[in-house]
């Protein structure tokens, strides 16, 4: 066994563990953080497959970027642990079927006479001036566009989606109307009232 495949093993057990610990642990900041360990070793099993800009991107955009939200999110919420706690057993049977399903699916693919670890060779050396994020935009744009600006498309659409529903008008929300603003004229903004003048009344001591 050579030094790589030393590696990608002790990254895929690390892996495998913080994928456990995200789904097992009962603290939701433990979790996300967990998370970040487990894109870490991801980007370093991509990183012994030779895809430097795959790993780059996963750890500044969901390292740098999607994990912090998430942090800040569930710092800054106040999340009863309990109530979390309450369906983990009722929904347990549901979450088994479905593991032991995708654990079935990648047996099969891994064992298959297609994509059996067997048949796939091993990646040959690439020269010099070879480019992975060259490569990786000319599969993308030619091989898979209409993949990728399908995936494109349902992201646009769940966004409008999210803001559609949170972007509900609540009768006791004070906003205000940036067209009415404008629209407003002088004589709207300041009115005159007219009071008689008083004179103070005169005290004797």
């Amino acid at each position: 066994m050579n030094f790589l495949t030393g590696v990608f093993y002790m990254l895929s057990v690390i892996l495998l563990f913080a994928g456990f610990r995200v789904v097992t642990t009962r603290n939701p900041v433990h979790a996300a953080l967990f998370l970040v360990l487990a894109f870490f070793s991801a980007a370093g099993i991509w990183l012994t497959l030779e895809a430097e800009f795959l790993a780059i991107a996963l750890v500044m955009v969901y390292v740098g970027a999607v994990m912090v939200l998430f942090l800040f999110v569930v710092m800054m919420l106040d999340i009863n642990l309990d109530r979390l706690r309450e369906g983990f057993w009722q929904y347990l049977p549901l979450a088994g079927f479905v593991s032991a399903m995708l654990a079935l699916e990648m047996t099969v693919v891994l064992g298959s006479r297609t994509f059996g670890l067997s048949i796939v060779p091993s990646p040959q050396p690439h020269p010099a001036g070879y480019s992975n994020t060259r490569e990786l935009g000319r599969l993308l744009y030619t091989d898979y566009v209409y993949p990728f600006e399908l995936a494109a498309v349902i992201l646009v659409v769940a966004i409008v989606a999210a803001i559609a529903l949170t972007m509900r008008r609540r009768k006791n929300t004070r906003y205000q109307d940036p067209a009415r603003q404008v629209k407003v004229k002088r004589e709207q903004r300041v009115r005159m009232m007219q009071m008689p003048a008083e004179k103070p009344s005169s005290t004797k001591t």
